[in-house]
């Protein structure tokens, strides 16, 4: 690239760019570095990599910081380099985004002291039993099935005993197996493999899995408005033509074809863009307002290019960003039309006479002034941009010989007024929707843009996250630079309130995301824009544009929206709800198996020194629990229920209180069941006339049977923890019908095929349909159950005293400890020294 360097034109490398060189730049150039404008004509700038918005930038002495990265659109000039490489905005923005927080999500979090505490409580009770049962057997409790004593001291052989020990051991380790949650990360892993590959279908992308489940928790949504909430299409929406309101604004039913064609005229002629029509339809290529206005003319029934090839243009004045209009001078019937297009207000000031829809041209009163005149500010009132249509007619003798044309000023008084288009990037169609179901799932949908405080407020308006006018005030509506100049404490106070930013920079929008997580808020952020880049690598949960977005912005995201369409963060919202759900389903039934085998072993081994449920047993109601069941529920569809549900955020418990009453209910039953067949099983199931070898096995079986059969019913009560009816949507989930067809089948080959391998015997049909009886009573008292109220409060808040307690208590001891140790060390470190 060329550079001047005292005062000469050289070739450098971009990598040996340094601060003081002179930049040259021209159309289509990258800037280098960050720097400041030194000289320049008619230098625009495309900023929208960095600022995320499509409006080019004019560069002059006013505004002269260029930045690195952005490119030329027009013009040429020279920039002094002020930054370079890390230094550059663009170098701070990929800083800020390369650093890796390892912040965990709020569902890893939840997860962690979950586990942690299932398995301290299964270690626990492991560690009891195998105590217990060590204590039962040296002590001469333990008797052989005949009624023998299993430990005599100075009888029994090492080798014997040593045996008994290890099958201890082997009932302890069963339990430690059984009561910690491997089975959690199989179930976390398979529902959100699933949810991410069917969120492909809802045009969502992810890219980082747990960001599934982290959606389901958000409380609130920071979103881009340009073309996210809106489509990023300047489109037409309202016409005033000939003194009336064109209804749809393309309509020309109610004008003249006077009017319509002297309308089709000027907008075919007076613009720097172009319409090509393909086979895939029309393509028009222009600035965003000439792109509507073309397109608003070939709706109208404008031939672009038939219209400029009967007419020749015989001189043209730009637009001009200081007179805010640009005009051209066309020859039609051997008559001079000068049409001029602009700023409505300003073109309406140079109006002496206007055309009405019949196309007579009529003079321009004061009443008709007044009227038009109000017409426009009712248009930028709700943030149209209005621009207004006039021309003037002139005889060709007027017109100078070509030789001279070029120094011919247009006419630009005494025009003839033909009307005003609204022009505005309206909102996607079912925006207004996703919104309201985003209000009635309790996620705040908050609007964080670059445009002016009016657009933002009619656009959020239009979508739905402002309700009325009459509250669209500070704070609810507040700009960058007002919210930016607030204190730490001030930007958290407001930040929970804001629901729309205006004129908001990259760093505003980090500002309010950091706010907002301070607040405790889980926050999903929207963006296309590389300047969106750090909010998106700040927030929970980053979702980048896959259309409009630039590749900076989806690197540093967590799911791509293909689509670009807001409606579409609603359906992942929905998803990982789903996700999020899912799991708490396979944490009620999984808990619900721990408790009650625990309970069950634990009771029996202490009463009686042996255990119901042998290793192998245990392992396969394991393998039913783990296995199968995190793949039956973490496969359930989302349903609409919830997304009339208040968000989880970060500190709601994962266990509900609803969870705990179902499994305490649950598993009180199983429990008292279990221990009744253990105790008094023998005379319940009219077994004393069988040998004693015999009734045990058969009781033991019918035990083990009843019970992997409460659990398999059970799965059916863990698909609705909060509903009465837990079969609503069973038919359309295939897999969960086949799992519990191959578990119960599975069940059946055990108990009647593989007696010796699982220490069980065949149980005949009646007791198979009292093992199903108890296990479908559990369908009706889940529904029972569900009539029993809850409180609002978690129940872990209930033991927040004790365990405040203990970690005083630890802090303490520990604490003290360690300030005697810090004081011995230092004592040693004196002497040391002295001597």
């Amino acid at each position: 690239m060329e550079v001047i360097r005292g005062r000469k034109r050289i070739e450098v490398s971009i990598f040996d760019l340094v601060v003081g060189d002179v930049v040259p730049l021209k159309i289509g150039d990258q800037v280098p570095a960050d720097g400041v404008l030194i000289t320049g004509y008619s230098l625009s700038i495309d900023e929208s990599s960095m600022t995320g918005e499509s409006k080019i930038a004019r560069k002059d002495q006013k505004t002269p910081f260029l930045m690195s990265g952005c490119k030329v659109a027009d013009g040429y000039g020279s920039m002094l380099v002020t930054a370079v490489g890390i230094n550059t905005e663009w170098g701070l923005l990929m800083a800020s985004i390369s650093e890796d927080t390892g912040e965990e999500t709020p569902l890893q979090v939840r997860l962690n002291g979950v586990a942690t505490f299932i398995g301290i409580v299964g270690l626990s009770v492991a560690v009891l039993v195998f105590i217990v049962l060590i204590a039962r057997y040296f002590s001469g409790h333990t008797e052989n099935e005949d009624g023998t004593t299993q430990f005599i001291p100075g009888k029994t052989s090492f080798n014997t005993a040593f045996d008994d020990c290890i099958k201890i051991f082997t009932i302890a380790v069963t339990i430690v197996v059984v009561a910690v949650p491997e089975g959690l990360p199989l179930a976390v892993t398979l529902t959100l493999a699933y949810s991410m590959r069917k969120m492909m279908v809802d045009k969502a992308l992810v890219r980082r899995l747990s960001a599934c489940e982290t959606m389901g928790s958000a409380t609130t949504i920071c979103s881009d408005k340009t073309g996210t909430l809106t489509l990023n299409e300047m489109t037409v929406v309202e016409a005033y033509l000939g003194g009336i309101s064109l209804s749809p604004s393309h309509s020309t039913e109610t004008l003249a074809p006077t009017v319509t064609s002297l309308l089709i005229e000027g907008i075919s002629h007076n613009t720097m863009g172009s319409v090509f029509i393909s086979e895939n339809g029309v393509e028009v290529t222009g600035s965003p307002t000439e792109k509507a206005i073309l397109l608003w003319g070939n709706k109208m029934g404008m031939v672009f290019e038939d219209a400029r090839s009967k007419i020749s243009v015989i001189n043209v004045f730009p637009f001009n960003s200081e007179k805010k209009r640009g005009g051209v001078a066309v020859l039609t019937n051997n008559k001079i039309h000068v049409h001029w297009k602009g700023a409505a207000e300003i073109v309406l000031a140079s109006c002496s006479s206007w055309i009405d829809s019949t196309g007579h041209v009529q003079p321009l009163e004061s009443a008709k002034l007044n009227q038009f005149s109000k017409q426009i500010e009712d248009m930028a009132a709700i943030s149209l941009r209005c621009v207004a249509f006039a021309y003037k007619t002139d005889n060709v003798e007027n017109i100078p010989d070509e030789e001279n044309r070029e120094q011919w000023v247009l006419p630009e008084d005494d025009l003839i007024f033909i009307g005003v288009a609204g022009i505005k990037d309206p909102c996607r169609p079912g925006v207004r929707e996703a919104v309201q179901i985003c209000k009635d799932a309790g996620v705040k949908v908050r609007m964080v843009t670059g445009d002016n405080l009016h657009t933002a407020k009619a656009i959020a308006l239009e979508c739905g996250i402002l309700d009325s006018e009459v509250i669209a005030t500070d704070p609810l509506v507040i700009e960058g630079r007002a919210f930016r100049g607030l204190s730490d404490k001030e930007r958290m106070d407001v930040a929970e309130r804001i629901s729309v930013m205006a004129r908001s920079s990259p760093n505003d929008k980090l500002l309010l995301v950091q706010a907002l997580k301070k607040r405790g808020n889980v926050v999903a952020v929207t963006g296309d824009g590389t300047n969106d880049a750090p909010a998106l690598f700040e927030a929970d949960i980053g979702l980048s544009m896959g259309i409009q977005g630039t590749e900076v912005a989806k690197e540093s995201s967590d799911i791509i929206i293909l689509d670009d369409n807001f409606a579409s963060v609603v359906k992942v919202v929905r998803w990982g709800r789903s996700v999020y759900a899912n799991i708490q389903k396979f944490i009620q039934f999984q808990v619900t198996v721990n408790v009650a085998a625990l309970v069950i072993n634990l009771v029996a081994a202490i009463s009686s020194g042996s255990v119901p449920l042998n290793a192998v047993q245990l392992l396969w109601v394991n393998l039913i629990m783990d296995t199968l069941g995190a793949l039956a529920l973490a496969t359930e569809p989302p349903t609409d229920h919830l997304m009339h549900q208040t968000p989880v955020g970060r500190r709601a418990p994962l266990i509900t209180n609803i969870m705990w009453r179902n499994l305490i209910v649950q598993a009180l039953y199983q429990v008292i069941v279990l221990l009744t067949l253990n105790f008094r099983g023998k005379t319940l199931l009219r077994l004393k006339n069988e040998s004693v070898d015999h009734a045990n096995e058969v009781n033991n079986t019918f035990i083990f049977n009843t019970f992997v059969l409460c659990q398999l019913f059970n799965e059916f009560n863990a698909r609705k923890p909060d509903e009465l009816n837990v079969f609503r949507g069973l038919t359309k989930n295939y897999l969960f019908m086949a799992i519990i067809g191959i578990t119960a089948i599975f069940q059946i080959l055990i108990i009647e095929f593989l007696g010796k391998f699982t220490k069980t015997v065949r149980l005949n049909w009646k007791l198979w349909l009292v093992s199903i009886a108890i296990g479908l009573f559990s369908w009706p008292l889940a529904v029972a159950g569900k009539f029993i109220p809850v409180p609002d409060t978690p129940l872990g808040n209930y033991f927040a005293p004790i365990r405040r307690f203990f970690r005083h208590y630890i802090k303490r001891c520990f604490g003290r400890n360690h300030h005697h140790e810090t004081l011995e060390g230092d004592g040693q470190a004196t002497s040391a020294n002295a001597s």
